[in-house]
């Protein structure tokens, strides 16, 4: 006798870079899954198996799943509630100019949410959101939906990192849930029990915190290496060596201690903003979490000071830029540093020529193209043309591939900055370059 499920159908509200690999993973572990969102040329794309964004390996599962009928997408968020026993809200939450999150689009969620119960639902928080959002959650549904309807929300926040978000999502290190019944804990538990992961079983406020404290971490020790990067500098030791150094010890761990220009993206500094204004809201001293964004936000006058140091002077110098999204395998360039140094560079009348294997026309939207100031190239060698020197801003494994013999031949001057430390800097010096790295000999 086949055993009973808990529940039939899951409903996933929002199908952006968390919403659609959260999607498309619940249909490839054998649940019946309804996506939405309200941007229906986005849905339409998908639903046409074609993935909105460049995400590694997500559009042949998408495909996949969509024509076996596991997966199914729709610009009705009404129909997808009707639909679905578990709910997991994947909206955005941008930052606000004090540097809270904009909730908005969780509260039209949640109200389309309230008006469309019918029956027992459990509304899962996926997007990362404030300590005791989930309560605010709760008296939204109370108050358009009546006190005689049947709920429970829980905290289950994501983990998804671009360019790995498929990998992330079917191989996670551990599943953080968040709940206040022991139906709603007992139905998470079977949703993922396919996947055989360590699972913290927690209260939902407790949950909360947890996203907001792990980004927050993470981006404090790229701060303190990048710190350390900057000593190493002025004393003229290597901040790769002693990266390795202490990352063997256990208790540190060698993950995210890699120096450069600083972190971007569309979590790390939002979330840090974000958990710094929680604080000050209860009025606890964040002034840690304040230092560690001053130390990034400082990065890219650094790389461009090198640059300046490098060249002298940078007007009509025509200038390589390798890597615009704000790491490899996305094409994601939202706070991504190259958009900084791009804008810092144009300021100094230098003549760019930019090169990534995603993300160029996303830039386009941010940076049109305006030869001879600026200029996109189709590959990373014809942006080294003629130029007088190559910025690594994004560590694409194509970089650290080139062949240096063909750039020697087509550059202006061979001088390369990497901002990234990506590369062997005595490889690069072999093929007769001049190498400039981040806190390295």
């Amino acid at each position: 006798m086949a055993e009973r499920k808990l529940f039939k159908t899951v409903g996933v509200l929002g199908l952006g870079h968390v919403g659609l690999p959260t999607a498309v993973g619940f249909a490839e572990l054998g649940w019946q899954v309804v996506g939405t969102d309200s941007d229906s040329a986005k849905v339409s794309l998908i639903a046409d198996g074609h993935c909105p964004f460049y995400e590694p390996d997500l559009e042949p599962l998408l495909r996949k799943n969509l024509a076996e009928g596991r997966l199914k997408v729709t610009c009705d968020v009404g129909e997808a509630v009707r639909e679905s026993d578990i709910l997991f809200v994947c909206v955005g939450t941008p930052q606000k100019p004090d540097g809270s999150p904009d909730l908005s689009q969780v509260e039209a969620v949640i109200r389309t949410v309230a008006e469309n119960l019918n029956g027992y639902k459990l509304i899962v928080e996926k997007s990362t959101v404030p300590v005791q959002t989930a309560q605010w959650i709760k008296r939204t549904i109370l108050r358009y939906a009546g006190s005689g309807t049947e709920f429970d929300v829980a905290s289950n926040p994501e983990f998804l990192r671009e360019g790995t978000a498929v990998h992330d999502f079917f191989y996670p290190d551990r599943i953080v849930i968040g709940v206040e019944s022991e139906r709603a804990r007992n139905w998470l538990l079977e949703l993922y029990k396919p996947l055989n992961a360590p699972i913290v079983v927690t209260d939902v406020n407790t949950a909360e915190i947890i996203k907001h404290a792990a980004n927050s971490f993470l981006a404090l020790k790229i701060s303190f290496i990048n710190m350390i990067s900057d000593l190493c500098e002025a004393v003229g030791a290597d901040v790769t060596e002693v990266a390795r150094g202490i990352g063997l010890d256990p208790r540190i761990g060698p993950q995210f201690l890699q120096a450069g220009i600083g972190y971007g993206g569309y979590c790390l500094p939002k979330d840090l903003k974000a958990f710094i204004h929680i604080a000050e809201e209860h009025r606890v001293d964040f002034s840690l979490l304040k230092e560690v964004e001053r130390v990034n936000e400082a990065r890219i006058d650094r790389f461009v000071r090198k640059v300046q140091q490098a060249l002298w002077v940078l007007k009509e110098k025509t200038i390589a830029i390798w890597g615009l999204a704000f790491k490899p395998n996305t094409d994601d360039i939202r706070e991504a540093p190259s958009l900084k140094v791009i804008s810092r560079l144009l300021d100094e009348g230098a003549k760019l020529r930019l090169y990534d294997p995603a993300a160029m026309n996303n830039v386009r939207q941010v940076f049109p193209e305006n030869p001879p100031s600026l200029v996109y190239c189709k590959s990373a060698i014809e942006a080294a043309t003629n130029a007088h020197a190559i910025l690594i801003v994004t560590e694409w494994e194509e970089f650290r591939k080139i062949d240096w013999a063909k750039v020697k031949q087509v550059i202006a001057l061979p001088i390369v900055v990497d901002g990234r430390n990506c590369l062997d800097p005595k490889t690069v010096r072999e093929a007769g370059f001049e190498y400039y790295g981040m806190g390295r000999k």
